[in-house]
């Protein structure tokens, strides 16, 4: 049976009941909470105002070594913290993290945490910090600047503003530096740090020359991509139009003088110079000429040497990149002797989408290599269903990871999806970082082979929860790489769920509510392909919703819709009832006001508990009255259900103009929200505390 969904409480409530439950825990006589180490109060301090959604599993009367995501060392110090992909919605508070003074890595990536970063000046000991993909405002941490010993710094895909500080380039051991995706400004400073291997500052609002340092110019356009004021060599675009940056340094050398004719007039900075008279005797000539014949013999003595000076900075160059190499690698092992790999095999990856070669898995830029091509294959399998695109698998690994394999069709992959197209694009797609969102972990292609490697999700599809599908142990599959010869799959166990087959007909609804929160969940996993990347999904329905580890919806399959060919969503009658009416014209690509509209329907499906092709055609008011007719409970309580069946309806406009952007979508449901909880707490105060 599904969790049941709540309405997450006020703000300010959720916050009251916070800090309630830390002097709860201090009044307690079963544990008292000044009998806890202090690194138990920081931590208990940390919760009680970024998990307002109390996904953090912090019990006092358990070892707070054994708490989610915390690892000590042996004088029960905390060391490590990682808390990612937790759905943490609360604020980053200052002395609590900070009091941690022997954490060496702190990870709270992928998380839903706002307002600034807190000063970490304390945490002296810190070399690893993540706290990408949140919603952090404010300026880049003055506190950072002081921790000398970090290596790995990511504040990538939040709301900082402000400039960069030139200070940067004071920390010395950086080797893994990711500011890209935020609203920074100014100056890129003269980072010259012989070791960093990873650098991004792309998609801000950077300007001016970028500074060609060794250490910068080994960095790629795409690193400073998405900055329109920035220029420079390194991204070959001129500062100065009317003085090119490419421009040769004029010669500092004084030319000889030009050899003028007795009895004639030279003109000379615009100035006419008399001819030189009879009375300059023979041997001012003679020194004059001798002096032409010394400066020339100069210029060319310079022109060796700087020759020859150009050629030892290429063979030191050499050698400094056979140093970098080595300290590269000692780096390496000292990350592997720390146990850092989780989060430290980030930092060995240096442009990690490029360095893939056919025949390897290409993990995602910034994941860590958990598995190799050899043990995905040797993995057990079960065949989770057919799609438009391809084949979905399960996948346990021989060191018990489970992950889920989509095998691209080649025969409904579009003519100009080429390995080059194909690589660029799930780049892209790769970066892709949303709660609500399935991450991709890495691809793959060889021949015609093409694979894609998504996190397991263990709870199934919305459609199965939907149409309380039922499995079907049947038809099992031989090989996942029928025309792969170098590749053995050893399927111990392959099962099929049939997509066509068990379902119940008498299969309620989900209540409302619990419809307002997933429609919630998609509409900011949407929100974020759109605004934040400017992709569009393509390719959305309920089979391509899944339900995470607490039932939340997480959105898969997306952006795969330009590489496919379009007549292979038409082919599918479950794709094609979600397609819009201006794209169903195989010509026509997706396009994000059509994602719009299989929102409009999705939502429907899960208001009325039937699958699209069961939709009758309706005018809008109908369409609600037949929606609510589809249910036993008449839409719930005050017809509150109309609000949700609005928007789907409006989401499911026959034109496009008429339909809301998804972020507008976005904000209804949000409106709805408050709407129900201001309602509830005025029928009754004790609803926010229950």
């Amino acid at each position: 049976m599904p969790k049941p969904h709540h309405f997450p409480l006020p703000l300010h409530l959720q916050i009251l009941l916070s800090h309630s439950f830390v002097l709860l825990l201090l009044s307690s006589t079963v544990a008292p909470l000044p009998a806890l180490p202090s690194d138990a109060l920081a931590l208990l301090a940390f919760k009680s105002t970024a998990d307002l959604n109390n996904h953090l599993h912090f019990y006092p009367r358990d070892a707070f070594c054994k708490w989610q995501g915390v690892q000590c060392n042996a004088h029960h110090k905390a060391h490590r913290l990682i808390l990612h992909s937790l759905d943490l919605g609360g604020v980053f508070a200052p002395h609590t993290l900070s009091r941690l003074d022997q954490l060496r890595v702190l990870s709270l990536q992928n998380n839903s945490l706002t307002g600034p970063i807190p000063d970490l000046s304390a945490l002296f000991n810190l070399k690893t910090l993540f706290l990408d993909n949140n919603y952090f405002t404010g300026s880049f941490p003055p506190s950072i600047l002081s921790l000398h010993r970090l290596r790995t710094l990511d504040f990538s895909h939040n709301n900082l503003s402000g400039p960069i500080p030139n200070a940067l380039t004071k920390l010395d051991r950086f080797y893994y530096l990711r500011l890209s995706s935020n609203r920074f400004n100014g100056t890129i400073p003269p980072l010259n740090q012989s070791a960093l291997r990873t650098f991004d500052v792309s998609a801000n609002n950077l300007t001016g020359p970028i500074p060609v340092t060794p250490t910068l110019a080994r960095f790629g356009p795409s690193s400073f991509s998405l900055n329109p004021a920035l220029c420079g060599e390194i991204i070959h675009k001129e500062c100065h139009p009317s003085a090119p940056f490419f421009a040769p340094t004029p010669p500092l050398i004084t030319a000889p003088p030009p050899a003028v004719a007795l009895g004639q007039s030279a003109q000379v900075n615009g100035f006419i110079r008399p001819p030189y008279r009879k009375k300059h005797n023979r041997t001012a000539v003679i020194i004059g000429f001798s002096a032409g014949v010394l400066v020339l013999i100069a210029s060319l003595v310079c022109l060796v040497v700087a020759v020859k000076k150009q050629g030892d900075k290429k063979e030191a160059s050499g050698h400094i990149m056979g140093s970098d190499a080595a300290a590269t690698a000692e780096a390496a092992a000292v990350m592997q002797m720390e146990q850092e790999k989780e989060l430290e095999e980030k930092v060995k990856r240096v442009q990690g989408m490029q360095v893939g070669k056919s025949g390897s898995l290409i993990f995602c830029a910034g994941e860590a290599q958990l598995y190799t091509l050899d043990q995905l294959m040797r993995a057990s399998a079960e065949l989770l269903g057919r799609g438009s695109l391809g084949t979905t698998y399960k996948a346990v690994l021989d060191n018990r990871l489970i992950v889920t394999v989509k095998r691209l069709d080649a025969a409904k992959m579009a003519a100009d999806a080429s390995k080059e197209v194909y690589e660029r694009h799930m780049e892209s797609v790769g970066g892709l970082r949303h709660p609500n969102l399935v991450p991709l972990r890495a691809y793959f292609q060889a021949k015609e082979e093409r694979l894609l490697i998504y996190d397991y999700q263990p709870n199934g599809s919305l459609f199965s929860l939907i149409h309380d599908r039922a499995n079907s142990h049947s038809n099992p599959t031989a090989n996942m790489f029928p025309r792969f010869a170098r590749c053995r799959f050893n399927f111990k166990k392959v099962h099929l769920i049939d997509n066509q087959s068990s379902r119940s007909s008498r299969a309620k609804p989900l209540h409302w509510t619990s419809c307002l929160k997933i429609a919630e969940d998609v509409a900011q996993g949407l929100s974020y392909i759109h605004q934040a990347w400017r992709l569009v999904h393509g390719n959305l329905k309920s089979s391509n919703v899944l339900l995470g580890p607490d039932f939340e919806a997480c959105i898969t399959d997306y952006c795969l819709s330009m590489l496919a060919n379009p007549s292979s969503f038409h082919d599918d009658p479950d794709s094609s009832a979600y397609r819009a009416p201006e794209t169903r014209n195989p010509s026509q690509q997706p396009t994000p006001k059509s994602d719009v509209y299989a929102y409009g329907i999705l939502l429907l499906e899960l208001l009325t508990g039937k699958p699209p092709s069961q939709h009758p055609f309706l005018v809008p008011a109908d369409k609600i009255s037949w929606a609510k007719s589809m249910r036993e409970d008449g839409g719930g309580e005050d017809n509150r259900m109309d609000m949700l069946l609005e928007v789907a309806t409006t989401c499911s406009f026959t034109s496009p103009e008429q339909r809301p952007t998804m972020w507008q979508v976005l904000k209804m449901l949000q409106e709805i929200k408050e709407i129900v909880l201001l309602e509830d707490t005025q029928l009754d105060p004790r609803t926010a505390l229950s």
